[in-house]
């Protein structure tokens, strides 16, 4: 930092604290043309990106526990559609939204459109959820999330049936590969996506699909990076696997 400072020239930019760095009034007056140069340079770079018309690489996708199980299954498995082979897909769980224009992601693949922004969007589809607990097991009490993510939609329905039944809860847990494992133990019932409970041997469906806690997905790219041939082929696989696969995340049995 003090190598930049003198190489800016002029006083500094930054008062020296006990507790480190804080921007002082001359560094206050530069940050907006700072932040202007820094846009400047990520278009430049996101327009690059998107002139190569080479059909390999990384593409990185943003998206929760539930959409990154079902891409990555059908990286190869039950499906007809095909990756190309030269993409490496790097899936990142991430619960709060990747900053797309600063490139932590390529794209992203999440439950609501953003309001604003420079994107392209598509919706991908719904994944249907449903009750399940170990085929055979007497599993009355529940799996559910912490209070942290009480808000989610299943946290939320799986508290009423607490409060309707007075079943307790067995386990609150933060991902859904813990609840599975919960359930697959029979040491609880849960709520799971159809097309990982309906695909495991040891489970069995207790409920139908329940409408109010479907997970709906949306493809989300920046403008400029959509032309990019690894990002536009990823894109029309992601659509593809979602039309392939409507009747198993529907949990159509």
């Amino acid at each position: 930092m003090a190598a930049f400072e003198a190489g800016f020239g002029g006083p500094t930019l930054f008062d020296r604290l006990p507790e480190g760095l804080r921007l002082n009034a001359v560094g206050e007056q530069l940050v907006a043309e700072a932040e202007s140069v820094e846009d400047a340079v990520l278009t430049l770079e996101r327009r690059r990106a998107a002139a190569s018309p080479v059909l390999s690489g990384t593409v990185r996708i943003s998206t929760g526990e539930c959409a990154a199980g079902f891409l990555a299954r059908c990286l190869s498995g039950p499906t007809t559609t095909a990756l190309p082979s030269g993409i490496t897909l790097e899936l990142v769980f991430a619960q709060q939204e990747a900053n797309l224009a600063r490139r932590e992601a390529d794209m992203a693949l999440r439950h609501q459109p953003p309001e604003s922004g420079d994107f392209y969007i598509s919706r991908a589809g719904t994944f249907a959820c449903a009750v399940y607990r170990r085929r055979g097991a007497d599993a009355g009490a529940w799996v559910t999330y912490p209070d942290e993510q009480a808000h989610y939609a299943p946290a939320r329905w799986v508290q009423r049936q607490v409060e309707e039944t007075g079943k307790p809860v067995a386990l609150r847990a933060s991902s859904m590969l813990m609840h599975l494992e919960a359930i697959r133990a029979g040491a609880a019932r849960g709520v799971l996506p159809c097309y990982v409970g309906d695909d495991h041997p040891l489970l069995e469906r207790l409920t139908p699909p329940i409408p109010e806690i479907a997970a709906e997905y949306w493809i989300i790219v920046h403008r400029d990076l959509r032309r990019a041939a690894c990002v536009r082929a990823v894109i029309d696989w992601v659509k593809a696997l979602f039309a392939e696969q409507r009747d198993v995340l529907a949990g159509v049995t």
